[in-house]
């Protein structure tokens, strides 16, 4: 590989040097040769630079040590030292606003990171962090660079070491264009947001082979972490698309709803869609029976501005849906019970999806409103034994400890300990609504009824009239919609055609709200 290009000027001419500066250039510009182009664009996949110029506004990207090379030496690397090492670092615009991003060039070791190559990462991420700025990396590497021994296991140290001090801090987006294999995935397990693109990229601790010579398991890439298989069953995954360009559409479409850091507001803009516009579909969509099913995204689309929003996990724990949206201009973080999937029910994944979506929002300065119609926690031996107290208090954590604006509908059911988890008054909501087909009780009226009246329907002539009975008394006198307002558990009974309106109103009172969490270092989430 050349290193140093032939320029016909005399080396001690001002113009000389420039134009060998421009030669350079154009060589690192153009990576490593042709036959590594063609063998990347073979497998389905874009160039580094091309997936960067895709990703930010149109000649924002400022490249920051372009012309590093690696000084390892042994196994043929001192005759191998092509310029970047591998991975392109700098920062640019998107939608205007300053972000920081670094791309694995695969075309270049593999994108294995060595010890030049970790510390180019590293600067950038310290970079963003000083400016307070979004961190957007594009993953598509081997892993660790064997040939320079520990020296690139540390290199992935400072990498998490940096992602953790970022937590909370910037919002960092993990985009997996290529394999992520071993300890190199643990970096975007750390971040914020993780994007996949199918057949092309894939995230695991150990691949196939190693996993059939322990196990016996035999298993394609894809199939042991492919973009499905994250986005549907492990759920590290957040979003999956079917490519590239339609991927980093999302990251920017995303990044639209993000503050820069967690110091400012989420963008807001204009509405076009009135505040005070009524939503008399919603008296249809959502059933009065509670034993209706009904899809809790078409009540989101009636609520929010032109009816869009980003959902995040949406394959995953699909019982509860976690979205971006905005209401009236303003960024608002969603977190619904979905009814048509397992009756809404909160289960051990649905309760780690939502808390760490809470959390997101809550460090990042973006308002919560929930959306309730839960019958409980999902019962059962495998959700006790998989530890669904600690897996639900996850959540309980997540709402207490949350400062930001937070505002909770109760639409129809809102049962026991599920109810309280989702944000109601009682944990700190600064308002709570309910819709008049509210039902708030212990539990549901026919299971009251059983435990209250167990002796009475044990010894009626007729039980079941009896159980009838005695389930219109418990209705009538705890679960009929003004027990709790009448309380002062619920704040008001709205129309639900008025959703949105009073959302907008509150939302906008609610902006200056400041709190503070005792001093301390830091809480002891259940884990």
């Amino acid at each position: 590989m050349t290193t140093t290009p032939e320029v016909p000027v005399a080396v001690n001419d001002a113009r000389g040097r420039v134009a060998e500066l421009h030669a350079i250039r154009e060589e690192v510009r153009r990576g490593p040769s042709a036959r590594a182009t063609e063998a990347q664009k073979a497998k389905g996949k874009l160039t580094a630079r091309e997936r960067i110029e895709l990703l930010l506004d149109e000649g924002t990207f400022r490249e920051v040590e372009p012309l590093r090379r690696h000084r390892a030496s042994g196994f043929g690397l001192e005759a191998k030292r092509p310029y970047t090492d591998g991975v392109i670092t700098g920062w640019g615009a998107v939608h205007g606003r300053t972000v920081f991003v670094y791309a694995h060039d695969f075309r270049i070791f593999g994108g294995a990171l060595g010890e030049a190559h970790a510390e180019k990462i590293h600067k950038i991420m310290d970079m963003a962090i000083s400016a307070g700025a979004p961190l957007i990396s594009l993953n598509d590497g081997a892993g660790a660079r064997i040939q320079e021994g520990v020296s690139a296991l540390a290199g992935y140290g400072g990498i998490f070491q940096r992602n953790t001090r970022a937590s909370g801090v910037i919002p960092q987006i993990s985009v997996m264009l290529g394999p992520c294999a071993g300890g190199a995935a643990y970096s975007p397990a750390l971040t914020d947001f993780v994007f996949m693109v199918r057949e092309t990229s894939q995230m695991f601790i150990t691949g196939p082979d190693v996993v059939q010579a322990v196990t016996g398991e035999q298993i394609s890439q894809n199939g042991l972490g492919g973009a499905d298989v994250h986005a549907e069953v492990s759920g590290v995954a957040h979003f999956a698309y079917d490519d590239e360009h339609t991927c980093l559409e999302e990251v920017r479409y995303l990044l639209s709803m993000l503050p820069q850091n967690n110091r400012e507001n989420p963008p807001a803009v204009e509405a076009h869609d009135p505040a005070d516009r009524r939503g008399d579909v919603l008296l249809d969509l959502v059933p009065a029976d509670g034993n209706r099913s009904y899809d809790m995204h078409k009540v989101i689309e009636e609520i929010v501005d032109e009816g869009e929003y980003l959902e995040v996990h949406e394959r995953w724990a699909t019982n509860i849906i976690c979205a971006l949206s905005r209401l009236d201009g303003q960024v608002v973080g969603i977190i619904a019970n979905q009814p048509a999937s397992m009756a809404g029910v909160l289960d051990i994944e649905a309760s780690e999806k939502a808390a760490r979506f809470v959390q997101m929002c809550d460090a990042f300065n973006i308002p919560l409103v929930t959306l309730l119609d839960v019958p409980g926690f999902l019962p059962g031996v495998a959700q006790e034994h998989g530890g669904i107290i600690r897996h639900g208090a996850k959540l309980l954590y997540a709402y207490c400890n949350a400062t930001v604006p937070r505002i909770s509908l109760i639409l129809r059911k809102a049962y026991g300990g599920a109810y309280i988890v989702m944000d109601s008054q009682s944990i700190g909501a600064d308002l709570t609504y309910a819709w008049p087909t509210n039902e708030i009780a212990v539990m549901g009226a026919e299971g009251a009824a059983n435990v209250i009246f167990r002796r009475q329907i044990a010894e009626a002539t007729d039980p079941d009239a009896t159980r009838a009975r005695m389930v219109k008394e418990y209705k009538a006198e705890l679960m009929h919609p003004y027990y709790a307002a009448e309380r002062g558990l619920v704040d008001d009974v709205i129309d639900p055609a008025e959703t949105r309106e009073v959302l907008v109103s509150a939302l906008a009172m609610l902006r200056t709200k400041h709190a503070d969490l005792p001093s301390r270092k830091h809480g002891n989430p259940p884990q």
